[in-house]
C-alpha cells in the first residue's frame, strides 16, 4: 500500500451477497473499486453479528486490492493476529473498544497491518491527538455503527474537517463509513476525506451476473467526491 490522497471507493461486502462473496468481491474490483471493506461486528459492541477470521481468509485469495478490516468488536487485542494472519491489509479498531487502544494499534502494527483508529459519531477527536504516530487511517463513523443502509449524520463533516486539519502532512488516510451515496461523498471528501466506504450505494441495482451496475455506481461516487476536491 502506498499513500496518496486520491479518492478511494471502499464498497463494503456487508451488502453483497453472502452466498457469493468470492465472486462479489472480483466484480466489484473488475468494476474499479480501490478496497474492499470487510465489517466484523461481534453482537456485543455493535447490534449485530457478521464475520470472523475464517472469512476474511476465505475471500482473501479473491482480492488483488487491499482487504480493509473494520473491527466493531471489543475486546480487540485478542483477535488482531487472526485477522492479521487472515490476509488484513488495513485493521481499524474502536477508539471507543477499549481502555488501552495504544496497545491496540502497537499490536496491529506489530502484526504487519496497517493501523487504523474508528471514532463512533458522539466521540471527539481530542483523544486521536496523542495517537497520530500510532495510525496510519482514521476512520469516521458517519452513522451509529451495527447496521447497513442508515442514513448520514451531517454533523460528522466539521469533524472530519478539524481532523483534516489535526493530521497535517501525515501519511493518514481519513476513512468514512456510513451513509455514503453520490449526495454525501462531496460533502466529506471536500472536508479532507479519501476512503470512502459504501455499501448499498454500491451494491444497488447490480449482481454477480450483472456486475455492471457496481462500476456505474462506483464511477458515480468517484466522480462526485472528486469534483468536491
Amino acid at each position: 500500500m502506498t499513500f496518496n490522497r486520491s479518492i478511494k471507493i471502499a464498497p463494503s461486502i456487508l451488502s453483497a451477497d453472502f452466498a457469493n462473496f468470492g465472486m462479489e468481491c472480483q466484480a466489484i474490483e473488475a468494476q474499479g473499486c480501490d478496497w474492499v471493506h470487510v465489517d466484523v461486528m461481534d453482537g456485543h459492541f455493535v447490534p449485530n453479528l457478521t464475520f470472523g477470521p475464517a472469512t476474511c481468509a476465505a475471500i482473501r485469495p479473491h482480492i488483488k486490492g487491499v482487504m480493509d478490516v473494520h473491527l466493531m468488536i471489543s475486546p480487540v487485542d485478542a483477535y488482531i493476529d487472526a485477522y492479521a494472519k487472515a490476509g488484513a491489509d488495513v485493521i481499524t479498531a474502536h477508539l471507543e473498544a477499549g481502555p488501552h487502544i495504544h496497545r491496540s494499534l502497537q499490536a496491529i502494527r506489530g502484526a504487519g497491518a496497517k493501523a487504523g483508529l474508528a471514532l463512533n459519531p458522539g466521540t471527539g477527536i481530542e483523544a486521536v491527538q496523542h495517537l497520530l504516530d500510532m495510525v496510519d487511517l482514521v476512520c469516521v463513523m458517519t452513522v451509529n455503527p451495527g447496521f447497513g443502509g442508515q442514513k448520514f449524520i451531517h454533523s460528522q463533516v466539521e469533524k472530519v474537517r478539524a481532523l483534516r486539519a489535526m493530521i497535517g502532512d501525515r501519511p493518514i488516510h481519513i476513512e468514512i463509513d456510513g451513509g455514503v451515496t453520490v449526495d454525501t461523498a462531496p460533502l466529506v471528501a471536500a472536508a479532507g476525506a479519501d476512503v470512502l466506504v459504501a455499501g448499498s450505494a454500491v451494491f444497488k441495482g447490480g449482481s454477480v451476473q450483472n456486475p455492471a451496475p457496481y462500476g456505474d455506481n462506483i464511477r458515480a461516487i468517484r466522480a462526485a467526491a472528486e469534483a468536491a476536491v
